[in-house]
C-alpha cells in the first residue's frame, strides 16, 4: 500500500480554494471588457490587472491556513469540523460572488454576499486562532481585502442603480 508523500496534503489545501477561484476567472473574464468596463467605479477602485495576483495569493495563504488547522487537529474528525467548516463556508460565499456580480450582474446581492464572506471568514479566523495562530495571521489579508472588496462593491451598486 502506497502511502502519500508528507506534503500532499499541504498542496491539496493550498490548491483548493484557487479551484473556484479559476472557474470565477472564467466568468469574470467574459464580463471585465464588456459589462464591467461599463460601470461607474470609485478613483480608488483597484485596476483590473491586480485581481489575479492578489486572488492567488490570499486563496494560497487560506489554504495553507487551513492545512494548518487541519494537521494541528489531527485531520477531519469532530474537533475539525467547526473550524474546517466555517472556511468551507466561507469559500463557497467567496465562489459564490463571482457569479452573482460579474455572471448575473446583481450588484446588490453581489454586495450581501460579500458581507456574509467578510462574518464566514472574521468567524473563521477567531476559530482558528486558539489551534493555530499562524493560520489565523494568514487570514488576515484577506479580511483586508474583503474589505475593500466590500467597499467597492457598495459604491458600484450604488453609483449604478439606475442602470439596466
Amino acid at each position: 500500500m502506497e502511502v502519500l508523500p508528507a506534503w500532499a496534503p499541504a498542496v491539496g489545501f493550498i490548491l483548493m480554494p484557487h479551484a473556484g477561484g479559476l472557474i470565477g476567472i472564467s466568468i469574470a473574464r467574459r464580463e471585465i471588457s464588456n459589462w464591467y468596463q461599463t460601470l461607474k467605479k470609485p478613483s480608488w477602485c483597484p485596476p483590473n490587472w491586480m485581481f489575479t495576483p492578489i486572488w492567488g495569493s490570499l486563496y494560497t495563504s487560506m489554504g495553507y491556513g487551513s492545512y494548518l488547522v487541519w494537521k494541528e487537529l489531527g485531520g477531519f474528525n469532530e474537533k475539525s469540523m467547526v473550524p474546517l467548516g466555517l472556511y468551507a463556508g466561507n469559500l463557497a460565499l467567496n465562489w459564490a460572488w463571482t457569479p452573482m456580480f460579474f455572471g448575473a450582474h446583481k450588484l446588490g446581492w453581489g454586495f450581501l454576499i460579500l458581507l456574509l464572506t467578510t462574518g464566514t471568514a472574521t468567524a473563521t479566523a477567531i476559530s482558528w486562532y486558539n489551534i493555530n495562530r499562524a493560520a489565523a495571521y494568514l487570514m488576515i489579508p484577506y479580511l483586508t481585502w474583503l474589505s475593500l472588496a466590500s467597499a467597492v462593491n457598495y459604491w458600484i451598486w450604488k453609483e449604478n442603480s439606475n442602470k439596466k
